[in-house]
């Protein structure tokens, strides 16, 4: 999206794209799932466990940094990754009022 359109948008909705962006591929989900169940992981142990190779692997963990949802802490030749825990509980936040501000009314559905 252009610089010029987003500013078009509430805060909110930016928001909530960032998180949606950073969440829509499966390897990325994978990568979050690997983070959620060891709490912390060194890049390579990812690749061990994923189907994907070390490059593609660095890629998505990209993406996931930039959304805020982890981080990294260098330690020596290896990056440690995370859940960010603040900005994953800020997704879970938002993301939660989005899907809970649907009130089912079938009479006025097409």
């Amino acid at each position: 999206m252009g610089a010029s359109k987003i500013n078009e948008y509430g805060e909110k909705q930016v928001l909530i794209a960032k998180y949606a962006k950073a969440l829509s591929h499966p390897a990325r989900i994978a990568i979050l799932d690997v983070l959620l169940n060891k709490q912390t992981c060194v890049c390579g142990d990812i690749v061990e466990e994923l189907p994907i190779a070390q490059s593609t692997v660095s890629q998505h963990l990209k993406e996931l940094k930039e959304a805020g949802l982890i981080k990294g802490d260098i330690d020596g030749a290896s990056v440690c990754y995370c859940i960010d825990q603040e900005e994953w509980n800020k997704a879970n936040y938002i993301l939660k009022q989005l899907f809970d501000s649907y009130i089912v009314d079938a009479q006025k559905c097409c």
